[in-house]
Formats: C-alpha cells, sequence, structure tokens
C-alpha cells in the first residue's frame, strides 16, 4: 500500500507504507515522519501506525484537528483503501501502488520507519547573550556609572526626595513628575551623556535604576531568559535556553543592590535586613524570588529570579523540544486520565514544575483540583480549581503555615485531585495517606537523581514527620501509594528532557520494586557540544496497562510499548 498525500487536489507526496509494524508521525515540524508545512497543521497532528496490514490513524491532540467525511475524529480511525482524510490543506489516503515508490514526489524530510534509528531531536540553541546585552558595553563602563550615579542623585535633590521616599513613585501621577524632572536633568546634562548610546536608551536606563529594579529591569523584560542570578553588585548572570552567562550589567555598589532587593520584596509584604537577612517571595508576574544578603552571603548580597514563560507549554511543545516522545506523552495522559498516582522527580531547574503543568493539563476538566505549594507556580486552566500558598513566618517570628498545614487542610475540601508542587519534608507523609485514601491521581514533585532515590528520598521526608514508623512501613505506604516516577533532568548542553518512566511494581521483602517503561539512551554529543540521544520504550508493559487493555478500557495503542530498534 501507498500514503498518498495532496495538497488542494495538487499531488504532495506518495510514501510507500513498510511490511512490517510501523509508527509514523504527521505534522508540521521537522522530525516528523511525514511532514505538512502548512500553517494549518499542528507540529505533531497525527499518528498513523500498522500492524499486520492493518493501518489506523489517530489525531495527536492537534488544534484544527483530523477530518473524515465532514466530521472531526474523536476517536481512532481505520483506514482502507480509498479513505480521504483531511489535515489542514492536505487529504490523506491508502491507495494500491501503481508505479514504484521511485516516482513518487520529493516527499519532504522523514524520520524512516521504527526498524532503523531515526534523528535525534535537538535543542533549540540559546539566543546571543551578547547581542542581547549589547549596550551593556556602554551602559556599565566606569564612565557611564559615574554620570548615572551623579543623574542620579541630582534628581534626588531636586525633588527633595531619599532613596528609600522612590517606593512612592508606584503611583502614576507621582511618577509622571518624577519623569518630567529627570527630562530636565537630561536636557541639562546632555553634553555629558556618553555618545556611543542613545539618549533613549540612557534615559530608560536612568528612569530604571530611579523607580524599576535597577540593571535587573531590562532582563526581566527579555522573554527567553529564565533565571537571573546576582552574585553580588558587579557579577549578574542569567540563564537563557540552558545556558549560563554573565551580563557584564552591575548596580553601583553593594548598598545600591540592597536597595533593589528591598524594593522587590517590599511591596510583597516581606523585608530583608540585618535581622531576617534571608527572604523568600514571588513577584506579582510569578517569578520566584529569592535573597541573602551580609552577614549570611559572605561576598556580598545574593539574589536569584526564577521567571516563568507567559505561555503554558503544551505536550506539543515537548516533543518539539525533545523533551518526550509522542508514545510517552500519550502514555503519560492515559496515566492521568486512569488516575494513577504520579511523582515527578528531577533536580533544580530541570523543568519538573514545567513538567507538572503540561501533566495536570490531562486532568478532565469536571474534576475539582486542590494545589498546594510553597511559592506558588502552577499554572492550571481548570474552573473547579483551589490555589493555596505557604506563608512564612513574620518578623515577629509568627504567623507561619507550612505545605504541610495546607496538605492536611486541603483534605477537607472535597478534592478530586491534590497537587503539591513540591514534596521537601514531613507533608510527604500526609500526601502519601492522602494517596492511599480515596485521592488517586494525585500529582507532585521531589528532588533526587533518579527513580530509586526517589524512593529513598520520600523515605526519609516520611520519618522528618516525627512519627517513629519502622522502614518497612513506610515502604509499604509508598509502594501502595506511587504509580510512577517520572525522572526529569537538565543535560550538559542545558536541554531538558525525560529521561525515565519506571513503574512502582509493589514490594519484595524491604525492597520497592521498580520497572522502567521509557528511557532516554544519551550517545554522545554532536560538533555542537548538543546530547545526541533517542527515547525508546524497554518493552515491559505496565501492569496498569494490561489491567485496562483486558477490561476494554485502554485509549492508547500498546504499539508504544513495542521498542525501537
Amino acid at each position: 500500500m501507498v500514503l498518498e498525500v495532496t495538497q488542494n487536489g495538487t499531488p504532495f507526496v506518495r510514501l510507500e507504507l513498510p511490511a512490517s509494524d510501523f509508527a509514523w508521525t504527521l505534522g508540521r515540524q521537522e522530525g516528523c515522519d511525514v511532514r505538512l508545512p502548512a500553517n494549518e497543521v499542528s507540529r505533531v497532528h497525527a499518528r498513523l501506525t500498522g500492524r499486520s496490514g492493518v493501518f489506523v490513524l489517530s489525531d495527536a491532540g492537534s488544534r484544527g484537528g483530523t477530518w473524515s467525511n465532514g466530521q472531526r475524529l474523536e476517536s481512532a480511525l481505520c483506514l482502507a483503501e480509498g479513505d480521504r482524510v483531511k489535515i489542514g490543506p492536505y487529504q490523506i489516503g491508502l491507495v494500491a501502488a501503481p508505479t514504484p515508490v521511485a516516482q513518487r514526489a520529493a516527499p519532504p524530510s522523514r524520520v524512516p520507519p521504527p526498524s532503523s534509528p531515526g534523528p535525534v531531536p535537538q535543542p533549540q540553541p540559546p539566543p546571543d547573550i551578547g547581542e542581547a546585552f549589547k549596550n551593556a558595553v556602554v551602559l556599565y563602563t566606569d564612565e557611564c556609572m559615574k554620570i548615572k550615579r551623579r543623574l542620579h542623585e541630582h534628581i534626588l535633590a531636586e525633588m527633595n526626595l531619599s532613596e528609600d521616599a522612590l517606593k512612592e513613585f508606584a503611583d502614576e501621577a507621582m511618577k509622571d513628575k518624577l519623569e518630567t524632572c529627570l527630562d530636565a536633568t537630561l536636557r541639562q546634562f546632555r553634553h555629558e551623556l556618553p555618545s556611543s548610546v542613545t539618549v533613549p536608551v540612557f534615559r530608560q536606563a536612568l528612569l530604571d535604576e530611579l523607580v524599576g529594579y535597577g540593571p535587573l529591569s531590562p532582563i526581566l523584560r527579555m522573554p527567553k531568559v529564565s533565571e537571573i542570578m546576582v552574585n553580588g553588585p558587579d557579577r549578574i548572570f542569567v540563564e537563557c535556553g540552558g545556558k549560563m552567562s554573565e551580563t557584564g550589567v552591575r548596580f553601583f555598589n553593594e548598598r545600591h543592590l540592597i536597595q533593589i532587593i528591598q524594593r522587590i520584596v517590599e511591596p510583597l509584604g516581606r523585608h530583608v535586613d540585618d535581622a531576617s537577612p534571608m527572604v523568600d517571595a514571588r513577584l506579582p508576574d510569578g517569578s520566584r524570588v529569592n535573597a541573602v544578603i551580609p552577614p549570611l552571603a559572605l561576598d556580598g548580597a545574593s539574589l536569584t529570579i526564577r521567571k516563568f514563560a507567559d505561555k503554558k507549554l503544551t505536550t506539543d511543545d515537548l516533543i518539539g523540544f525533545g523533551s518526550m516522545t509522542r508514545e510517552m506523552a500519550l502514555f503519560l495522559e492515559e496515566a492521568v486520565r486512569v488516575r494513577k498516582n504520579i511523582l515527578v522527580s528531577g533536580g533544580t531547574g530541570s523543568g519538573k514544575t514545567t513538567l507538572l503543568n503540561v501533566l495536570s493539563q490531562f486532568i478532565p476538566p469536571g474534576e475539582r483540583v486542590v494545589t498546594v505549594e510553597d511559592s506558588a507556580e502552577l499554572k492550571l486552566s481548570h474552573r473547579n480549581i483551589v490555589r493555596l500558598e505557604a506563608r512564612p513566618s513574620n518578623t515577629e517570628g509568627k504567623g507561619r503555615v507550612a505545605i504541610r498545614d495546607l496538605v492536611i487542610n486541603c483534605l477537607r475540601m472535597r478534592p478530586d485531585r491534590i497537587i503539591v508542587g513540591e514534596c521537601r519534608g514531613a507533608e510527604a507523609l500526609d500526601m502519601l495517606q492522602a494517596m492511599n485514601t480515596g485521592h488517586d491521581g494525585s500529582l507532585t514533585t521531589a528532588h533526587a537523581n533518579n527513580p530509586r532515590d526517589a524512593l529513598a528520598r520520600l523515605e526519609n521526608m516520611v520519618m522528618m514527620a516525627g512519627f517513629e514508623l519502622p522502614s518497612s512501613a513506610i515502604r509499604e505506604q509508598i509502594a501502595a501509594a506511587i504509580d510512577l516516577i517520572v525522572q526529569q533532568t537538565r543535560l550538559p548542553d542545558g536541554s531538558r528532557k525525560i529521561v525515565a518512566i519506571s513503574e512502582v511494581t509493589g514490594r519484595e521483602a524491604d525492597v520497592i520494586l521498580l520497572q522502567d517503561i521509557f528511557t532516554f539512551e544519551q550517545e554522545g554529543f554532536d560538533e555542537r557540544g548538543r546530547v545526541v540521544g533517542h527515547h525508546t520504550a524497554t518493552g515491559n508493559i505496565p501492569y496498569f496497562v494490561d489491567e485496562l487493555r483486558k477490561s476494554g478500557n485502554l485509549k492508547i495503542d500498546m504499539s508504544v510499548f513495542v521498542p525501537k530498534t
């Protein structure tokens, strides 16, 4: 048989279907087995599988849908000769091959069938940090910093203000007065302004120093920067595309840095000083802020800001990034659908929260979801949702509400699903108990290097609860509560990938049993230093999937568990 694709009635490509079992992807992005380069087509739009001469087409969660006979596909379609399926401007069908395959139209690049290894998806290279901070070469030279400092102090003197009084300029009317004074000052000192930078750029930099977050303001406005790390007044680093780079921007001095830190945290009801030298907070846009000042920070005040993308990522995005495969996404969706308890494990900055957000999208819209977080990062689109956030103690050491308190409380809120942003301590016991007492389908994350370590860490966190439980009882609780462990890792090239999906299969003696369902096999590095490797199924069939298959409640093709050799 031949897969025939036409575009608006014009022949586009003819591809011979393999005689052996196969699984192809159809979509817009490079790397799809059948590439359909049109804007109406999703990155990964549909999936075509063949087994024993039976060909099945299913939609892959596309925006525009896959259509047959004027109706949108809601389930898999068994293709027969003569059937026509519409994807965007393309019509797809099966025909007998009257001509040799060599005569087919030149096809777009496609991955060979699973019998041969295909190309490895690679992460996009990070943007040129040097280009992004090209103005830093001028704006943060010693000469320019002196001019900015002079104008800064001149404006404060003209308006009879102190540095601390700048907090009042959150009011728009007061901010207008400041900008008027700023423009007058720039006209007065125009002969001293650096010739290598435009006046609008210099004006914005000075305005950021006065009422913004100083040199951090332009960085915060850059959408592709994911993390900002300040190690003292003159060492500011950013992470972009998984790569870390020094920016070249700096503060006037240590005092200026601490003032900016206070300007960030005080509107959030937090304070930092010698008596309280460490603070953890969240900006209005959801960015997470951590600051430590001397005497705890030995080399000067430290500030870390983790930004979160405005756009909520989907499985298509993660597949496009090479973080997972379509088969893995389908399996995880099935696991969430049938209410399996999932633990996302990984290191700092590995993408645990991002993956948790993606998994939460698989929760049916009619269910009630309660989220518990130390610092609110999850972005769920469900209507019936309650978001809870822990609270630290105030300056008097009172008013603290821990995650554990919120987990216990949320059990009284009639949740269908409980999502704990991160288990760090004693709340792990309450989370496990919830999973074992009717709150199936719960999700959480933990810091660990591999699935086996994640189980050990859970055991240690349960011990923090203060109950003298025997190890066997704790392990029995863990084995009964956790169904899947998804290991997320940030690789040396900065890319973030799921490196293992493991099923907890039970307990034998004092050992919790695990079996890998999917793994990532790293093969080395290419000439650009990017990790080369591929995801593959191990051939192990999850216990719950086998049960679903026997009961007729399985929504995915069993071929996703077939290893690609």
